[in-house]
């Protein structure tokens, strides 16, 4: 099959970006640099730097190009960030450790998903990832005595969940803490992923845990295979508008995968075309190289389709974190996550929507014995808010 993607609208800002972080690619930006840098708007490509997160990678990599071509303040801009990285992942260690010192002395299992442990494990060097924040999974019933030791920490909790009838469990699928004086950001979670969806345990999860090697404390990881699923769904369902995603998946390419065992996962979960995504774009834009073992992802063509969707991202610098998005990205964005499930994937979801919502609590409040009723006035209740907003407009 074909996996050649159609990029001619991508930015050359950021095709120069994709050749200089491209595998085994030393030989030909040494050769093409003059026409590669031709016409470069380098401010805008600073920006391109700073949106993908994959400055510290090109602090290293922009080396190969001839002084005389770059500016002198984009060589010195990306230094300053390698360097302001590297001591913000020194203190995300250190906080990763006394959290997991003290969430492990009160029986909370922790497993890390990102952070310093990802950026150690998949590039040997916590310095060339960034990271704003941890993110710590841990067993749902633990959240209340979790949320005890942050507080007492000094963290406070940023985010409160609006929920009726539980859905928090399985709609959402962590909450945040920040602490005041040293801004740092801890992100708690009970799943990988917002739901409705099928998801490994948390103690599948823990018997396949990895031990990292950064810390003296013992910190946990995933393991390779239940990390490569989660990368891979977490870049797909925010549409690998971020480039350090997908370096993340081509570094775990490089590893010592067990390509039976994830297919297997992969298909557990329903999704092996959303890995199939992931490697034609690490394939196609960074030279990864695609062992025999991973093909059983590319027969489908779907995921052909779903990179090529994908390309928008790029194409349009697109932040999904930030309100507000403008509205034909949201528009595109719920059609492209649509098509990244499954058919059972799209009738849970579909089923969801007949659970109520807070907002239903709002338009109509009742007391607690009775949020039972939300079910059937849900269609009614709908209705009546999206009637009275065509009115208000």
């Amino acid at each position: 099959m074909d996996n050649t993607l159609n990029v001619v609208r991508i930015p050359k800002e950021l095709r120069l970006i994709l050749e200089l972080m491209k595998e085994g690619n030393h030989q030909y930006v040494q050769k093409h640099q003059e026409s590669l840098c031709r016409d470069i708007d380098w401010n805008f490509f600073i920006k391109l730097t700073i949106h993908h997160r994959v400055y510290p990678l090109l602090n290293f990599k922009i080396k190969m190009l001839d002084e005389s071509l770059v500016p002198a303040y984009v060589f010195q801009f990306l230094n300053h960030q390698y360097k302001k990285n590297t001591f913000q992942m020194l203190r995300l260690s250190a906080e990763m450790e006394r959290v997991s010192k003290l969430f492990s002395e009160q029986n909370i299992r922790t497993v890390f998903l990102k952070g310093p442990v990802l950026a150690q494990d998949l590039y040997g060097d916590l310095s060339l990832r960034t990271s704003s924040d941890l993110d710590i999974l841990i067993p749902i019933e633990k959240l209340e005595k979790a949320e005890e030791l942050l507080l007492a920490l000094g963290y406070e909790k940023d985010d409160y969940i609006e929920t009726v009838l539980n859905d928090w469990r399985w709609r959402h699928h962590h909450v945040t803490y920040i602490h005041p004086r040293t801004k740092m950001k801890l992100e708690i979670h009970w799943r990988l992923h917002p739901g409705p969806g099928k998801e490994p345990s948390f103690n599948e999860l823990w018997e396949r845990k990895s031990k990292s090697e950064l810390t003296s404390y013992p910190v946990y990881l995933l393991g390779t295979e239940d990390l490569f699923l989660f990368l891979v769904s977490h870049g797909a369902r925010h549409g690998w508008s971020r480039l350090r995603w997908l370096v993340d998946i081509r570094q775990l390419m490089r590893q010592r995968v067990d390509w039976i065992k994830l297919y297997n996962l992969f298909k557990t979960y329903h999704n092996p075309h959303v890995g199939g995504q992931a490697v034609i774009l690490a394939s196609q834009l960074l030279n990864t190289q695609i062992v025999e073992e991973i093909k059983p992802l590319l027969v489908d063509k779907r995921s052909k389709e779903l990179a090529q969707e994908a390309i928008f991202y790029l194409e349009n610098m697109v932040n999904l974190h930030t309100d507000p998005v403008p509205e034909e990205v949201s528009e595109y964005h719920k059609r492209h996550l649509f098509s990244l499930m499954s058919v059972e994937q799209k009738l849970f979801f579909i089923m969801s929507f007949f659970h109520p919502y807070p907002e239903d609590a709002d338009t109509l409040p009742l007391p607690k014995k009775l949020h039972f009723l939300y079910f059937p006035l849900r269609p009614l209740l709908w209705v009546w808010r999206k009637t009275r907003k065509r009115a208000l407009s």
